[in-house]
C-alpha cells in the first residue's frame, strides 16, 4: 500500500464521509417522495386545466392540485359522494381534509353538491361551507374578495363556519357574507330582502339577497343522492 501523506489522508477520509452521507439520503427519498393522494376525477371539462396541463374527462385529480377555466370554461370534478363544478374565470386548490374532499376557492364561483354533511368542504378565504345535513345538497360560493362571499343554498341548507363562528344558510336563500365586519353598519346597506343576521362584534355578517334560482339541470342530476351512491 502506497504510503499517503497527511493531506491525502484527509481527502479520502472526507470522500468516505460525503459518500456515507449520500448513501443515507438515498435511503430516506421513497419516505419523503410518497405518492399524491388521488381525490378524484374529472367528469366534465370545457377550456379548463388541472395544473398547467389540459382538463380531460378521466384525468385523476391529487391532493394539491390546482383546477381552473378559462372565460366560459367549466370543470366537473366527482370524488366519493360529493362533486365540485367550477364555472367560468375560476380556481381553486384541491385537497384532503382529516380524510374527505375539499376545496379552497381562489376566484370565481364553485358549486357543489353532496350526498352527507362529512363528504365535502368548500373554503373560501376564512370561510369553510359545507352541507348542514346528511341530505342531499347543492350549493354555491362566489368569491368577491376576501372579505365578501355570495352564499347560495339550492338544495338543503348550508353551515358557514369562521374560526368558533357557525351560522346556517336556510334551502332555497341567498346572502351575502361580510367577513370580519366592523360593526352594525358594515353589511347594512344593499341587503335586499332582510335585515343582517348578524352584527355586533361578529366574525361575520349576512346580507339577505335575492333567493336563489335552481342551478343547471345537469349539475342537479348528477348530485349524488347518499353516500351509498356516489
Amino acid at each position: 500500500m502506497p504510503w499517503l501523506t497527511p493531506e491525502e489522508d484527509d481527502m479520502q477520509g472526507l470522500r468516505g464521509f460525503f459518500a456515507t452521507v449520500l448513501a443515507a439520503s438515498f435511503a430516506t427519498v421513497p419516505v419523503w417522495a410518497g405518492p399524491a393522494t388521488a381525490l378524484g376525477t374529472v367528469i366534465a371539462a370545457d377550456r379548463a386545466h388541472v395544473g398547467q396541463a389540459s382538463a380531460e374527462v378521466g384525468t385523476t385529480v391529487f391532493g394539491g392540485d390546482r383546477l381552473s377555466t378559462e372565460a366560459q370554461g367549466s370543470v366537473q370534478v366527482r370524488s366519493g359522494a360529493a362533486r365540485l363544478l367550477l364555472l367560468s374565470a375560476s380556481s381553486a386548490v384541491v385537497n384532503d381534509n382529516e380524510g374527505a374532499p375539499s376545496a379552497k376557492l381562489l376566484n370565481g364561483t364553485a358549486t357543489s353538491s353532496t350526498g352527507n354533511a362529512h363528504a365535502f368542504t368548500l373554503y373560501a378565504s376564512t370561510a369553510a361551507i359545507r352541507a348542514a345535513t346528511d341530505a342531499p345538497t347543492i350549493g354555491q360560493v362566489t368569491y368577491i374578495n376576501e372579505k365578501d362571499l355570495l352564499v347560495k343554498a339550492t338544495r338543503g341548507g348550508l353551515l358557514v363556519t369562521v374560526e368558533d363562528e357557525t351560522q346556517v344558510i336556510p334551502e332555497g336563500t341567498s346572502y351575502r357574507v361580510l367577513l370580519d365586519p366592523q360593526g352594525p353598519a358594515g353589511g347594512a346597506p344593499g341587503g335586499r330582502g332582510g335585515p343582517p343576521l348578524k352584527a355586533g362584534r361578529s366574525r361575520f355578517l349576512f346580507v339577505a339577497t335575492v333567493t336563489t334560482a335552481v342551478v343547471t339541470g345537469f349539475f342537479i342530476s348528477e348530485a349524488p343522492e347518499s353516500a351509498s351512491r356516489p
